[in-house]
């Protein structure tokens, strides 16, 4: 164990300091339950950026992208779109704005601007959501408590740790006993100080990880001045044809392994099928998890679009700063690393942990470290807040008691987010391991949810029977579709998945009448889409001949043409940095530069609420 007195120091004044913002926050979030769960919808869109993108650069996530730029190198920027990463310039351009026109409290909220608040389709519609999201969320709030856990073992091993521990761990749960220790300093300042104190910590986080992230990317270039990295060819171009054509034999044969576990061999093929899955999804919109809450939360929909937008631009090449710095200083001295699997074979996310251990000095060591323990706490916080706002908004105060007091509401919410921390704790014991925890949330619950979420925002005729029976065809097909294919099986079968979600999409909506003519109206007029809405639209113009429509679908599909392609140069640009690639690294800032121009002129300029 490398951490020294510094590091610890620094690690211990971070979690100090955080159960000290939750105590000071606590009065502020107290004064109504607006204020405890979005803050009040008073906080500016660049803080609410700064603690978005700091709830994105998670553990798990960022070990696995080093691992991938290890192995593909800067092909590796691609990947990233299985999730999808550009359903942030999606939302940037126009979806952010039309969420936040509803002046909803969560997802489930929204439905009642778009299908109405009555009506047994409403209900089974509205219930599946809340079911979805808080599902979601225990998972999420597993999986980051499992990663965690594993996370810390690597530096805090178990063996100098035990003497002081009153009681037995067995080996298999050592990571679960420290996801439980750390995560309580989590469960303390968001449960105590509401969304006011986890977007402050997140800033805070962000601040920390950043001088983290830059440090470590000086490090990585100091120790690659002068040497060359021993990589396949290809290995630092971001193109590519039909097939990857990285040979690492000769070179680290484990690697070519990978690529061979991972099937992105035809990357061709493999990039069209996540692009195919990538548009749809990022058409659906914002999932009810923390990224919602945070759309929500904003002030005004123009603060909801520039929030949005802020995001890619401070997490991005802060991110790939440490990514590609740690892929650099791991592929230097990739004999001196202990990347074992403890089965013969090669680890690569423990490329991470490991280059940190050995190559940062101390007072960095223990700044990455923090940032990264942040990050975690960050991503729980966020999570949790969602979880909160969608058993009071959702559960509570609509089947339970919807006379509260807000002194009751606030004991409520200080009450399940305990009990939602707990039940997350068992999924995390409950689960083998944090990979079957993130496919089975991506691929069971995400794969099924576009259909239906596509088709609510385009689609005047789209009702709220067509919403629940396309969510639990898609559910229920990608649960089954899950336990026989995996990886990047499942995103090939995704077309099939689709299809079966949209049949059920059309079978609902078509069996039960359209949703109430003064529901479509009110949702068109004050929301705005565009789309398949011309009956609405003729219905809300004979009642207003001075409505405007909105015509924007071409200048907004341009808009997210170039926002993609800035995203990818935002991704790039840290890389050719580091790795000192100069003739791409200057192409990369005049495109960036351009669009940047251009989108002042076609998006910010043009923002409206």
């Amino acid at each position: 164990m490398k951490l020294q007195f510094l590091d610890i120091a620094i690690i211990f004044t971070y979690l100090a300091g955080m159960l000290m913002l939750g105590w000071f926050m606590r009065k502020r979030a107290r004064q109504s339950k607006e204020s405890y769960l979005m803050g009040g919808k008073k906080l500016p869109w660049y803080m609410l950026g700064l603690s978005d993108a700091s709830d994105m650069f998670d553990i798990s996530g960022t070990m696995w992208m080093v691992a991938l730029c290890f192995v593909y190198g800067v092909k590796s920027l691609w990947i990233p779109w299985l999730w999808p990463v550009f359903n942030q310039v999606f939302n940037m351009m126009y979806l952010s704005k039309w969420l936040r026109r509803s002046n909803a409290d969560t997802g489930a909220g929204w439905l009642g601007t778009r299908f109405g608040l009555s009506g047994k389709g409403v209900q089974a519609s509205h219930t599946v959501v809340v079911a979805f999201a808080l599902i979601g969320c225990l998972g999420f709030l597993a999986y980051g408590f499992v990663g965690l856990g594993k996370f810390i073992e690597i530096f805090v091993p178990w063996d100098n740790v035990k003497a002081y521990v009153p009681f037995t761990v067995a080996p298999q749960y050592v990571a679960h006993f420290y996801g439980i220790v750390f995560t309580m300093f989590a469960v303390f300042y968001s449960v105590l100080g509401g969304m006011h104190s986890i977007v402050l910590g997140d800033v805070i986080k962000y601040v920390i990880m950043t001088i983290g992230c830059i440090a470590i990317a000086a490090i990585a270039m100091r120790h690659l001045h002068g040497n060359n990295l021993n990589v396949p060819k290809g290995w630092n171009d971001p193109f590519f044809g039909w097939k990857l054509d990285l040979n690492w034999k000769g070179i680290v044969d484990d690697a070519m392994k990978k690529i061979d576990s991972d099937g992105y061999g035809m990357f061709g093929i493999f990039f069209m099928m996540m692009l195919f899955k990538g548009v749809f999804a990022s058409l659906a919109g914002p999932a009810p998890n923390y990224d919602m809450q945070k759309i929500l939360s904003t002030r005004s929909p123009k603060d909801a679009s520039k929030m949005t937008g802020f995001v890619s631009l401070i997490l991005l090449p802060v991110r790939y700063s440490m990514i590609i710095g740690l892929t650099v200083l791991g592929l230097l001295y990739y004999n001196q690393l202990n990347l074992s699997d403890g089965s013969g074979g090669v680890d690569f996310e423990k490329v991470l942990p490991a280059a940190i251990n050995q190559f940062l000095p101390v007072g960095i060591l223990g700044l990455v470290l923090t940032g990264l323990f942040g990050a975690f706490v960050g991503t729980f916080s966020g999570t949790l807040n969602a979880a909160q706002a969608y058993f009071m908004n959702d559960v509570y105060l609509k089947y339970i008691d919807p006379s509260a007091s807000n002194k009751k509401i606030i004991k409520v919410n200080y009450l399940s987010g305990i009990i939602i921390v707990a039940v997350g704790i068992v999924f995390g014991f409950l689960a083998k391991d944090v990979n079957s925890i993130l496919q089975w949330i991506v691929s069971g619950l995400y794969g099924g949810y576009i259909a239906a979420n596509v088709l609510k925002w385009y689609w005047w005729r789209f009702n709220a029977h067509g919403f629940f029976w396309g969510m639990f065809a898609g559910v229920a097909g990608a649960l089954v579709f899950s336990k026989f294919f995996t990886g990047v099986e499942f995103l090939y079968y995704f077309p099939l998945l689709f299809a079966i979600s949209l049949a059920g999409c059309l079978a609902g909506t078509y069996t039960a009448p359209p949703t109430e003519e003064a529901v479509l109206k009110r949702f068109y007029s004050t929301v705005k889409p565009w789309g398949f809405w011309k009956p609405v639209h003729q219905l809300v113009l004979a009642d207003d001949p001075a409505f405007v429509p909105n015509k924007r679908f071409k200048l907004d599909m341009f808009n997210v043409v170039l926002g993609i392609i800035a995203q990818c140069c935002l991704t790039i640009l840290p890389m050719y940095v580091v790795l000192w690639i100069k003739l791409p690294l200057l192409i990369t800032i005049i495109i960036l530069l351009v669009i940047i121009m251009i989108l002042k002129r076609t998006w910010w300029n043009k923002l409206e609420d």
